[in-house]
């Protein structure tokens, strides 16, 4: 009886640990477990984005840069990128080190959302549109720097404290 409620107890506090993960703190991790894309704070209200995202191709260990910023509609328009240059750059710069841009869909119940904000519980699910044909055309895929194609949903995983 009471090795049930000691169970009983750590299944209650890992399930209210998932429950408390925020936005700004989730990992994710695509269906085969070659890519894992891992949340961390923005650092300014001032800030033209809101997310920010590291998301490493684990076979590589090749760290891609990511960035969500809100739209017009109300939409959480993603871009991953790859060695951009530092500092102020062009667009044509920022073209050339982009690997993927679309809309991150956060898919919790069945239905698609926006991306829960910064401080807000973190979503179960994303999907990153168009991610993973995106990543196999892309000049990385050709230096060898990704040879799996990953699925475009990515479920969460864990949470960084």
């Amino acid at each position: 009886m009471r090795a049930a409620l000691v169970l009983a107890g750590l299944l209650a506090a890992t399930a209210a640990s998932a429950a408390e993960c925020r936005q700004e703190h989730a990992v994710y991790a695509d269906r085969d477990g070659g890519y894992e894309l891992a949340f961390e704070p923005v650092g300014s209200d001032a800030a033209v984005t809101t997310h920010h995202f590291k998301l490493k191709i684990l076979a590589s260990d090749t760290v891609l840069d990511g960035i969500v910023m809100p739209g017009d509609p109300a939409r959480s328009n993603g871009m991953v990128m790859h060695d951009c240059p530092e500092g102020d750059s062009t667009g044509e710069e920022i073209a050339a080190c982009t690997v993927w841009e679309g809309v991150i869909y956060a898919l919790d119940g069945g239905d698609a959302a926006l991306l829960p904000e910064e401080g807000k519980p973190a979503a179960e699910t994303l999907l990153l549109s168009g991610f993973g044909s995106s990543l196999r055309y892309s000049k990385l895929w050709d230096e060898g720097k990704a040879s799996a194609v990953p699925w475009d949903v990515f479920k969460r995983k864990g949470c960084k404290a």
